[in-house]
């Protein structure tokens, strides 16, 4: 069963509620090497290393406790498809009752990093309205995503992963996302209090059109739209086909608007009037997404600014295609304080209730909520 994020924490999760429970890594070997692929997923290490751990820890865990501990004390682990040299060192290490040296390594690293800004609103976010799994182009299944979200303390998360015309991702056909709808359904049934929310980052054509079934559409309960192709299309054309996206009434959130990249090579934002798609926005109650992927950070300030003062909501979102990546919500609550985005203002605040009545026919909250 998923972790109750409501469940007492521990002293260190306390200084940073949003945390997740560290795994008892002294003995459970599996624990350990998972936890050293979060690590290494949230540090943004290669994706190699992440997934030695990661499948070691698969290894592992498909076997009885006993052979695991009987490869150990004969010294055939490393025999074992997955497991290498670093990986059986963890596994030695956690059996003999130790915290594993690498992993003791990453936790005081990870300890010894500056305050984030953005704490004030951080310490309000509920859930996370973008992230992928192994379906699309994430990197693990369903329902590691979902626990590593309730780990961190969401009450809930949403799951998006691409739409069909995304072939480079693996996007979703109807019959697979159908598919998909049926896993979540089974999931939840064993993950109370914590809820996976159905949902897609669905594809915006080029007309402005929308990259799924529309019944499909309607059936899910978060509809994240982006441009995905054609990037650089002339700014008229673009203006308009991002309008009529956000005014689709299936639209709830407009994923990373302008399309950059700020890391490596890089890649320009698309042109467009972002006080026309900003006051589409605003008019349709569709949110503008403050995406915290390292090498997004979309929109820029000067945009986001923009989007405030249009009147628009917003959802501080991770768009994560790895467990660790959940944990990059910082990122963007630090440009939402920077920008004066009004916390009230940010769906990710608000329980899965409240954003099931937002996105079924735009009921806001009734409540209070801290700006």
């Amino acid at each position: 069963m998923v972790p109750d994020p409501k469940e007492p924490q521990d002293p260190e999760d306390r200084q940073d509620p949003h945390a997740p429970k560290t795994p008892k890594a002294a003995g459970d070997p599996v624990e350990a090497l998972g936890r050293i692929a979060y690590l290494l997923e949230r540090s943004q290490a290669p994706t190699y290393r992440v997934q030695a751990f990661r499948t070691a820890a698969a290894v592992l865990s498909a076997l009885p406790d006993r052979e695991v501990a009987e490869r150990a004390a004969a010294g055939s682990l490393e025999s074992l498809k997955g497991i290498g040299p670093k990986t059986a060192q963890v596994v030695h290490e956690a059996l003999a009752g130790e915290v594993p040296g690498y992993l003791e390594k990453l936790e005081r690293e990870r300890a010894a990093e500056p305050p984030h800004a953005g704490e004030k609103l951080r310490a309000l976010l509920r859930g996370d309205c973008h992230l992928h799994s192994d379906w699309s182009d994430g990197g693990s299944p369903i329902e590691e995503m979902g626990r590593a979200a309730a780990r961190l303390g969401h009450e809930w998360a949403v799951l998006t992963d691409h739409s069909p015309r995304l072939t480079v991702a693996r996007g979703l056909s109807p019959e697979r996302l159908r598919e998909q709808l049926s896993v979540v359904a089974d999931l939840n049934e064993h993950w109370a209090p914590f809820r996976l929310l159905t949902g897609i980052e669905c594809d915006i054509l080029d007309d402005g059109s929308l990259d799924q079934e529309p019944e499909l559409l309607e059936r899910l309960d978060v509809v994240v739209v982006s441009v995905h192709s054609k990037l650089r299309m002339d700014a008229r054309a673009m203006t308009r086909r991002m309008v009529a996206a956000v005014r689709n009434p299936h639209a709830d959130v407009l994923g990373h608007c302008t399309g950059r990249l700020v890391t490596g090579r890089g890649r320009p934002e698309s042109e467009f009037d972002p006080d026309a798609v900003f006051a589409a926005c605003a008019e349709s109650g569709t949110a503008v997404e403050i995406n915290s992927r390292p090498e997004r950070l979309d929109p820029p300030r000067r945009l986001l600014r923009r989007a405030v003062e249009a009147g628009t909501l917003f959802s501080v979102d991770t768009d994560a295609h790895a467990p660790g990546q959940l944990d990059w919500q910082f990122r963007g609550c630090a440009r939402a304080e920077e920008c004066a985005v009004p916390a009230d203002r940010v769906i990710t605040t608000w329980t899965a209730d409240e954003l099931l009545a937002w996105t079924r026919d735009r009921t806001l909250p009734q409540r209070e909520t801290s700006a």
